[in-house]
């Protein structure tokens, strides 16, 4: 009996992802302040193209690798052909413009001089609905913070396991560097609360239109992080309010395992709300 032999070719088509990252260095021409930035292009980038661009921020103690180390965010540029922006928000700046130490004027920095260099360096979509703001912890509050008080410049934004809410921590992460002791500052404290800041939002933000004024929100938080709480509030203030939001409670915590799960959900949700 003659053996037959055969030869299986077995061919597994992987996504390629060609994105490029880069790091460059530059000062603020608002606020002189001199950090890096890492920018991650998307695959087959052109100049002859207008991208919109999501900016990313990091947490307390962090800095702008943060988010292209610890996790796969990178290939997210060429899943949605975007511009990801990690700007350097130093270790506890809470991206606030800070009355007690005026070398950290953060807000105005991401929202004034970061975006006006990514729009002068590389080609975006230069409209609010090119851009949108995403961050964790610190970073989710900063997010949230600049986004609504600069609605000119963001079409949508989402706060990952955010500080949204930081009086019950006055303590901790910093914040006293920026804001203050809270017993000799708390006005400065209740008004930098985003529960505190949704008339802000509130008018015509009952309707979600892609490409109008309408600032979209997401809230993205873990049941058992220590921030739950005052996000749990935040929602019912807008719900009562009727602001169009997304809120989403999943299983998880205060760490890079939730963050790494849940960042392409963001990604989802702010493309989905910018323009073309």
């Amino acid at each position: 009996m003659k053996k037959l032999l055969f030869t299986l070719s077995l061919v597994i088509s992987l996504p390629l992802c060609a994105y490029q990252t880069e790091t460059h260095t530059f000062k603020g021409k608002q606020t002189a302040i001199e950090k890096p930035v890492t920018v991650t292009l998307p695959d087959g980038y052109q100049e002859s193209n207008n991208y919109n661009v999501i900016y990313v921020l990091h947490g307390y103690s962090g800095n702008h690798t943060d988010w292209t180390k610890l996790t796969d965010i990178e290939k997210l540029a060429d899943q949605y052909n975007v511009i990801i922006v990690n700007p350097d928000g130093n270790l506890g700046s809470w991206y606030l413009d800070s009355d007690i130490d005026k070398s950290s004027q953060y807000e105005t920095y991401i929202a004034e001089d970061l975006v006006n260099y990514i729009d002068s360096t590389y080609s975006t979509n230069r409209s609010k609905s090119g851009r949108a703001i995403t961050g964790l912890s610190m970073g989710g509050f900063g997010a949230l913070h600049i986004a609504i008080n600069n609605q000119t410049r963001f079409a949508a934004v989402s706060g990952i396991s955010a500080g949204v809410d930081v009086r019950p921590f006055s303590a901790e992460f910093g914040l006293a560097k920026v804001l203050g002791s809270y017993a000799d500052n708390q006005e400065k404290w209740d008004n930098i609360a985003i529960i505190n800041n949704l008339h802000k939002i509130a008018a015509g933000n009952t309707a979600w239109k892609k490409g109008a004024d309408t600032l979209a929100i997401m809230l993205d938080i873990g049941v058992d992080d220590f921030f739950l709480e005052q996000n749990r509030a935040l929602h019912q203030a807008m719900l009562k309010l009727r602001i169009r939001h997304d809120y989403i409670e999943r299983p998880g915590s205060h760490d890079w395992h939730y963050w790494n799960k849940v960042i392409p959900y963001q990604f989802l949700f702010l493309t989905t709300h910018m323009g073309q």
